[in-house]
């Protein structure tokens, strides 16, 4: 067996030590060239290989034609209804988003003023028939009558002042009375023609009875009376409000017992009959588009799922005090159209303000 050395043993002073420096340790060109190896060669080539895909698929993207996304949203026939007369919101048996019926009742108002004017109105028409009829019928006949007594009495005292006026002339020229006499009598035969005058003249009234003109006044006051009735009937059946067309309950601005004013809004119907989906484009993203052009929208409430539209009216938006036709730097500011777009076929579960999408780069 071979000895081993003990660790305490001396060291031999003929044996020299080696350490890292000393040229014997140092590796050859071949040891060095077998411990670089082919491995780092490869990672650096792998890691080109990388790089240089990234950068390659980086500027294909960047070359690439973005898509035009131009956002809409579907929108309705809205119509507002309001009071024509004042009051408070009685009964409202309808909800928001009930679907109802033209004619159908959407609230009652309660008036009790309305209603005490439409009965004024309805006996100061009873009046004024009443007058029209007391017209036509003309002068009673005991008006007549009496008339026609009072010329009989008048006729006597002419009569009795014309004999008194005779004898009372005899006698002043036989000078048996005085003058005075002669002219008091004169005086009272002047007043009993003039009172047989009268009374003939009230009689002949009485028989002819009342005149065009007095027919026409009492007419015209009956045409008045039901005029002013018309009137309060119309606003009294305001107090019933109704649907105008049929559609569904979009919102309600009053409740119950509240207070409204003739022509502010109670509540909103949308028609969803007639729905579309309106765009507001840039004038220059309308280029080429047309009445009656068919293109594809998604609609994300729905699914995203493709909806074929027809345009129907491209409009010009209003314009505002601020825009100017041209800028300082030389270029245009762009006018901004309203597009909309019916779904070509009816789409039953598209409701107003549900969002949709087209891409305008294939839409045109």
């Amino acid at each position: 067996m071979e000895k081993t050395t003990d660790r305490n043993e001396a060291v031999d002073p003929n044996v020299q030590l080696r350490g890292p420096d000393d040229p014997e340790n140092v590796p050859s060109d071949a040891t060095e060239a077998g411990l670089r190896g082919k491995p780092p060669i490869a990672a650096a080539l792998i890691v080109a290989v990388f790089t240089l895909a990234i950068v390659g698929l980086s500027l294909w993207y960047l070359v690439q034609p973005q898509p035009l996304l131009v956002q809409g949203e579907a929108d309705a026939t809205r119509i507002d209804i309001a009071a024509r007369v004042d009051g408070r919101i009685g009964e409202r048996p309808v909800s928001r988003g009930e679907d109802i019926k033209a004619g159908q009742t959407l609230a009652s108002i309660s008036n009790p003023e309305l209603l005490m004017k439409l009965r004024e109105a309805e006996a100061a028409r009873a009046v004024a028939v009443a007058d029209l009829n007391r017209i036509e019928v003309g002068t009673r006949a005991e008006v007549v009558a009496e008339r026609k007594a009072a010329v009989a009495a008048s006729e006597a005292s002419l009569t009795l002042a014309q004999q008194t006026y005779d004898r009372t002339l005899q006698l002043t020229q036989g000078e048996h009375a005085s003058v005075q006499n002669l002219d008091q009598a004169t005086a009272n035969l002047d007043v009993a023609k003039r009172s047989s005058e009268q009374a003939k003249l009230a009689y002949d009234e009485a028989v002819a009875g009342y005149t065009p003109e007095e027919r026409g006044v009492a007419k015209a006051a009956v045409a008045k009376a039901e005029a002013a009735i018309a009137t309060l009937k119309a606003q009294v059946a305001e107090l019933t409000v109704t649907a105008p067309i049929a559609g569904q309950v979009y919102q309600i601005a009053t409740e119950s017992g509240e207070y409204v004013s003739p022509g502010v809004p109670m509540l909103s119907l949308v028609d969803l009959s007639d729905i579309w989906v309106r765009f507001d484009l840039r004038e220059d993203l309308v280029k080429g588009l047309k009445v009656g052009d068919h293109f594809q929208v998604k609609i994300p409430a729905l699914g995203d799922s493709p909806v074929e539209v027809e345009v129907r009216t491209i409009a010009t938006r209003g314009e505002y005090a601020g825009w100017r036709a041209t800028r300082a730097t030389g270029d245009f500011d762009l006018r901004t159209f309203e597009v909309r777009a019916y779904p070509v076929e009816k789409i039953a579960t598209l409701r107003p303000g549900m969002s949709a999408y087209a891409d305008w780069a294939d839409a045109r």
